[in-house]
């Protein structure tokens, strides 16, 4: 068909998410090193435009709701030729220790990567 799989654009989110951290500073395996893991709770993705076989795709990525153990993404896929969206989206993610697997705390370094509320 040349169109991309819709499942493919879970992916896309993930690498959206992970760059979206990293370009604050951080990385996902500095959130398990410091025992801590953020699993994904809920996805919902709207599809508005396919995106063909070797388009150039951006994802645009920013903070939703921030809660004392919950977080949330907001996702925007853009074709970048001429900035036609594609697909909107969000993830939710719940903050878990790493070895018991129980609801904590967003972790610090989790908290110095997300914007700051303005005051």
């Amino acid at each position: 068909m040349g169109i991309v799989y819709y499942g493919t654009y879970l992916r896309f989110l993930e690498v959206g998410r992970n760059e979206y951290l990293r370009a604050r500073g951080g990385e996902y395996r500095q959130i398990e090193a410091a025992g801590y893991v953020l699993p994904v709770l809920e996805v919902n993705v709207r599809y508005r435009a396919p995106a063909v076989y070797d388009d150039v795709l951006e994802v645009r990525t920013r903070v939703g709701k921030v809660s004392k153990v919950q977080l949330s993404f907001e996702y925007e896929v853009r074709r970048a030729s001429d900035d036609a969206l594609l697909v909107t989206g969000s993830t939710s993610h719940a903050s878990l220790d790493k070895e018991t697997r129980r609801l904590v705390r967003l972790p610090e370094c989790v908290l110095r990567w997300l914007p700051q509320p303005s005051s």
